[in-house]
């Protein structure tokens, strides 16, 4: 049998969401009319996993593994090690110092933009969304060491 690579995107899928599913075990469901804090990620894995397999069954069609060109992995590897920067970097800093330091992260050394634009882009785009989600969705964001 030659493994494709939707066998392996498939069956990573599949893991994550049986992780994800272990994971929020603890957590309550709760009903349609109050949900619980386990709902999302339980609906979530659910769904990633039924998708995960609808690619796993076309997966016959996929190139073969083997034909997969790995000159980018340098421009995969920076993006991640920014994200789990960011990711470690959430909760001391906060919501807006963190998305503004990883959006302006990946737009000056991955996309190679100029670093005036970046920053104000950067910033703009993070207040937006903490005044989306912090205000007008109601949603509680980390703040951080400096409170905002």
């Amino acid at each position: 049998m030659i493994i494709r690579t939707d066998h392996v995107a498939g069956g990573a899928f599949i893991a994550l969401g049986a992780a994800v599913l272990a994971f929020s075990g603890d957590l309550p469901f709760g009903s349609l009319s109050a949900p619980g804090a386990g709902m999302m990620p339980k609906l979530t894995a659910v769904g990633m996993i039924a998708f995960a397999a609808a690619v796993l069954l076309g997966a016959a069609q996929s190139p073969p593994l083997a034909d997969i060109d790995w000159s980018d992995y340098r421009h995969a590897t920076v993006v991640v090690l920014i994200t789990a920067a960011a990711v470690a970097l959430y909760r001391p800093l906060g919501f807006v110092i963190t998305m503004t330091l990883l959006m302006f992260a990946l737009l000056v050394v991955v996309e190679r933009r100029g670093l005036i634009h970046a920053l104000i882009y950067s910033c703009c785009v993070t207040l937006f969304a903490y005044w989306l989600f912090g205000t007008a969705l109601k949603s509680p964001l980390e703040r951080g060491i400096f409170w905002f």
